[in-house]
């Protein structure tokens, strides 16, 4: 493959995890605090394909690897904590904002009191018996693998 199409490849693969966590949103699987932070390498990872198509070199696809490898590592933490592996971050306990909220508020559920609660050590989803922040992991490192190869051509 050349230098073009690792890049697009890895870029797109970025593009197609992104779309699918949306996806995912879309049919009411609400994202956790760890979820999101999973997204914003890939929004760059695709950001630096679109300069690394335009300009050559070599720096642009290792900060696509950078981009993949960071959203592969947050990856691993999370499924450690959906695993009980380790102990989760105190902020990724909950998301959505309850503040304000009294105890009734929180009890009733005839109304919508504001987003859904997701703790980042429940497993959401899983397929083939890993959670999405599993296959992010395992895609992500792949995506990684394409940038370093097209950092390996500089010029096509």
């Amino acid at each position: 493959m050349t230098r073009t199409q690792l890049i697009i490849a890895a870029a797109s693969g970025s593009l197609a995890l992104l779309l699918g966590a949306f996806g995912f949103q879309m049919l009411g699987y609400a994202p956790c605090q760890m979820c999101l932070w999973q997204r914003w390498p890939h929004a760059t990872a695709i950001a630096i394909g679109v300069l690394a198509l335009a300009l050559p070199g070599r720096v642009l696809p290792l900060l696509g690897a950078l981009a993949a490898l960071t959203t592969a590592g947050i990856g691993v933490f999370h499924t450690g904590v959906e695993r009980d592996w380790w102990e989760g971050l105190t902020a990724c306990a909950v998301s959505g904002d309850i503040t304000g909220l009294n105890a009734a508020d929180l009890l009733d559920t005839s109304r919508d009191v504001g987003p859904p609660l997701v703790k980042c050590d429940e497993v959401a989803w899983e397929f083939l018996t890993l959670s999405m922040a599993t296959w992010n992991t395992l895609i992500s490192l792949g995506l990684a693998g394409l940038w370093l190869l097209a950092a390996r051509h500089p010029r096509t």
